[in-house]
């Protein structure tokens, strides 16, 4: 199955029940226990923070009043919808609200595990009458379980899908940062490259300078590989097949910044550069770019003389 068929499937309240083998009777017995319990929220609300001021996040998430008394508003609410157990999809699009809000905050799920599961142990245990017979309570308990953890599904399901969302626009947008491929000069790209490089970079980098060329037809690409901090045989032959794939685009690539360290290792490994252009410095690369184009380097002391 897809994962977009799973992620359907997901947010539909039906398939949600099925899935965690929740049946009408034991929502019915949710509802009953939920006119025990409903009147005793407030009382959960006094058990719940006893708990969650034990532990050091506390004051990170709930030190501000303000913000205590909404959280706590929201959490009577919850449980009011909760216990109600009319599973629609406004209670599927209400729990996955929950999951955004935590993730927004950045509320670890460790703690949000252990409240769902501080909170089963005051409503079955703590606030419990004892008014049901043995049979019913443990059939109470069975359902209480399935429809907790269905809300713990929903909830780390939308958490987790934002969390990995931030993740990969942080990740494009240092992979934006790491591959500036400039234009500087008309037909001339650039790229410096700094750090280390590994497959997935050596094809995020191929990738970008690719379709740089395309977008601006350019006819001379260098690369600077003065600020990478190991060349191995696998770093090598990555930077080789860049300029191969930059000479299919018909662009002739210079490699500049090969320090003698780089070169001897190079030798030692036994890479074969090919026809690689290759210069010691980037002052070198530029020179005989322009010279490629067409243009003269002058320097501007030349015309004070």
């Amino acid at each position: 199955m897809s994962t977009d068929a799973q992620h359907t499937q997901m947010t539909d309240a039906e398939s949600l029940l099925q899935l965690h083998d929740l049946s009408e009777s034991d929502l019915l017995i949710i509802r009953k226990f939920g006119q025990i319990m409903i009147p005793k929220l407030s009382e959960y609300v006094k058990y719940f923070y006893e708990w969650l001021e034990q532990l050091p996040e506390y004051e990170q998430f709930f030190g501000d009043q303000v913000r205590l008394r909404q959280v706590q508003d929201a959490q009577l609410r919850y449980w009011s919808v909760f216990f109600n157990a009319q599973v629609d999809d406004n209670y599927i699009r209400e729990r996955r609200e929950v999951g955004e809000v935590h993730a927004r905050v950045g509320l670890p799920l460790p703690i949000y595990f252990a409240g769902m599961n501080i909170s089963m142990v005051i409503f079955t245990k703590k606030l419990y009458d004892g008014s049901l017979e043995n049979e019913e309570y443990s059939s109470l308990v069975s359902a209480f379980t399935k429809l907790l953890h269905m809300d713990t599904t929903i909830v780390v399901d939308t958490y987790s899908r934002l969390i990995n969302k931030r993740f990969s626009e942080q990740s494009e947008a240092l992979l934006a940062m790491s591959t500036p491929v400039t234009m500087i000069w008309k037909d001339i790209l650039m790229l410096p490259i700094v750090g280390i490089i590994d497959s997935k970079r050596a094809q995020d980098i191929m990738a970008a300078v690719l379709n740089k060329i395309s977008d601006h037809r350019a006819k001379i690409f260098i690369m600077d590989i003065s600020g990478v901090a190991v060349v191995d045989t696998a770093v090598a032959n990555h930077f080789i097949k860049i300029t191969k794939a930059t000479k299919l685009m018909g662009c002739n690539c210079l490699v500049s910044g090969v320090s003698p360290s780089i070169a001897q290792t190079m030798v030692q490994l036994g890479i074969n550069v090919g026809e690689v252009q290759t210069n010691a410095t980037l002052r070198d690369a530029l020179e005989y770019a322009f010279q490629m184009v067409g243009l003269n380097v002058t320097s501007l002391s030349q015309f004070s003389e």
